[in-house]
């Protein structure tokens, strides 16, 4: 059975993004569309964040996308492969840019006022772990704010290779990495010891005229399959053209034309302090709620008599 807490291959994950670093431009639209909505959340908070890390920074699609948002006077960007964080540098010079695995972050407690990270955390084998670290090197009233792909990404892409490989080699193997499940997503937050966690979604669908590519357009993000239990052997072609042709048989719209669903969970957190707001204790109102509504309180327990 495959370790749960071992499921990527992170090593993978790094040789994807060193091949999708040099094309990247013609293929980074779901990390463009996801920074920009990722950092417009900046606009609705007062506070500002002098210090900001991008975790995960791709080809430097967030920094592209934060311009004055947020008071930002330094960011500092990182990435796992060490390609693409020379691409992000290059992109944006000046900014300090260094290799860093999300799972081991060498940044001291407290050195952060803002820790962004966008459709980079989906690939982290032990998750809970690096949110707890991620508010360990926030200063106290911190904020995190995060993207990462949800369950029902490429869903239909998923079906149509399950069903494929079934019928054409009578069992299956992981084609497409599983993703996080929106229920879990605030209770691994409160379990990483952030105040006021707040976790929303948002489903984009893009159009391709074949699942081919939409293929190479994963392939040329750095999305590709990197499950530790992924079959060694090559897709067959017949598995594939089977797969494509369901694909258009159950979801082509009128013009021919495929849709791919891409659910984005955004993650928002503050590192704790004294200021923030909390829960009253349990018996300390001032007024009670029924005065308020102009109705008579009736104790629990106690039966009501019909009009």
């Amino acid at each position: 059975m495959s370790d749960p807490m071992n499921l990527f291959d992170r090593r993978l994950v790094r040789r994807h993004r060193d091949r999708a670093a040099a094309d990247l431009d013609s293929h980074d639209f779901l990390l463009r569309e996801t920074a920009e909505r990722l950092t417009d959340r900046l606009d609705d908070v007062t506070r500002k964040f002098p210090r900001a890390l991008d975790l995960g920074c791709h080809g430097g699609e967030l920094a592209d996308a934060i311009g004055t948002r947020g008071g930002i006077r330094e960011l500092v960007q990182c990435d796992l492969s060490p390609i693409m964080a020379r691409r992000a540098a290059d992109r944006r010079g000046g900014v300090p840019t260094a290799v860093v695995d999300e799972e081991f972050l060498p940044f001291a407690p407290a050195s952060f006022d803002l820790v962004l990270s966008n459709l980079s955390l989906h690939w982290v084998n032990d998750l809970p772990g690096c949110l707890r670290q991620i508010r360990q090197i926030l200063k106290p009233d911190g904020l995190f704010l995060g993207t990462m792909l949800g369950g029902a990404t490429l869903a239909e892409l998923r079906t149509a290779l399950l069903e494929a490989e079934l019928a054409e080699t009578g069992g299956a193997s992981p084609r497409i990495s599983p993703f996080a499940d929106l229920s879990d997503a605030g209770g691994l937050l409160q379990r990483a010891g952030f105040a006021l966690p707040v976790i929303d979604t948002d489903v984009l669908t893009v159009t391709y005229p074949d699942p081919f590519r939409l293929m190479r357009d994963l392939r040329g993000m750095g999305e590709t399959n990197a499950v530790r239990e992924r079959s060694r052997h090559p897709t067959r072609r017949a598995t594939l053209f089977r797969a494509a042709a369901t694909y258009q048989e159950r979801h082509a719209d009128d013009d021919g034309r495929l849709p791919a669903t891409f659910q984005i969970v955004y993650l928002t957190g503050w590192a704790p302090h004294e200021s923030q707001q909390t829960a009253l204790r349990p018996g300390s109102a001032q007024s009670r709620l029924a005065d308020a509504l102009d109705t008579t309180e009736i104790p629990a327990g106690a039966k009501t008599r019909p009009h």
